[in-house]
């Protein structure tokens, strides 16, 4: 199967990042272009290396599909050197997207639901969004069985 995973929120660690940014900046730039948080310190998120690891050694294509602020270039270079930090398989296997309802793809894992998730023409597995999609290692149990169906 070929699945596609988010980046922030789902593999590294948005919240507790933007958690320490909001702590020692001006939220009023949260949204704006001169908000600098510095992705390749995000954090990877409890579980999610092993789930990677067990979905490849799975035989899964497993890609990342994520959507970095436009109007911050650098970013989209900073998103790529954390993969090849911590997920250095996934290094060329890269979408970055508004629209993650136009990947051809069987699986995405997502923890939004506002740019395109819900018309994924695959299964889109809500990171989060309840009990079963919590952690990594019930969302991998979910996709083996998915399979079977």
């Amino acid at each position: 199967m070929r699945i596609f995973v988010d980046m922030d929120g789902v593999i590294a660690d948005f919240k507790s990042e933007m958690n320490d940014y909001m702590l020692t900046n001006d939220l009023t730039k949260l949204h704006r272009p001169e908000m600098k948080v510095d992705f390749t310190k995000f954090k990877v998120m409890s579980g999610a290396t092993l789930a990677i690891k067990a979905l490849e050694d799975s035989g899964h294509d497993v890609f990342i599909a994520s959507t970095p602020p436009w109007d911050r270039p650098e970013v989209w270079g900073q998103k790529r050197d954390w993969i090849c930090k911590h997920f250095p398989s996934l290094k060329r296997k890269m979408f970055l997207t508004h629209r993650k309802d136009l990947l051809d793809g069987d699986i995405l894992i997502d923890d939004s639901n506002y740019r395109g998730q819900s018309k994924f023409k695959g299964k889109w597995i809500h990171f989060g969004s309840d009990k079963r999609f919590l952690k990594w290692g019930n969302v991998v149990t979910y996709i083996e069985n998915y399979e079977k169906v």
